[in-house]
């Protein structure tokens, strides 16, 4: 499915894109963007591992838990919960947030990013767990070229 830029009114089968990704990735991982404007960006991506503690520079992030289950925290780990199908996560630019545990799999969030959050936009607090390349796969791929 292509990235829809111009267009005034799509429609996605996000249980299709998400049936789409791949069972394992060398990634942290695997998304899909569905729309990418400079007001904001709609991503679908599949979780394969724990996030390590990250926050985006350039936008809030609002995330809908559209299948798995695991923990998520923002701000600071005392504040981990369990996430679940049908929640949704909201967290502004600059949060530290982290997926440390996953319990079900396939963990398949629906993201609005606001502004548009480019692919790099992703800060590791300790850079030695990744870098863009490590934490989503289109960057990896971006890296080789």
């Amino acid at each position: 499915m292509s990235t829809i830029e111009r267009a005034t009114v799509a429609r996605f089968d996000i249980k299709a894109i998400a049936d789409a990704f791949p069972e394992t990735a060398s990634t942290l991982l695997v998304d899909e963007y569905l729309t990418n404007r400079e007001q904001a960006s709609a991503r679908v991506f599949r979780v394969y591992r724990p996030t390590p503690p990250h926050y985006h520079a350039t936008c809030d992030e609002f995330l809908y838990v559209f299948s798995g289950r695991g923990t998520f925290w923002a701000k600071d780990a005392s504040t981990e919960a369990e996430f679940k199908p049908g929640q949704l996560l909201f967290f502004e630019r600059g949060t530290v947030h982290a997926i440390p545990e996953l319990f079900e799999h396939p963990v398949v969030f629906l993201s609005v990013d606001t502004p548009r959050r480019e692919p790099t936009d992703i800060i590791f607090v300790d850079p030695s767990d990744g870098t863009p390349a490590t934490f989503m796969a289109r960057n990896a791929a971006d890296s080789k070229e």
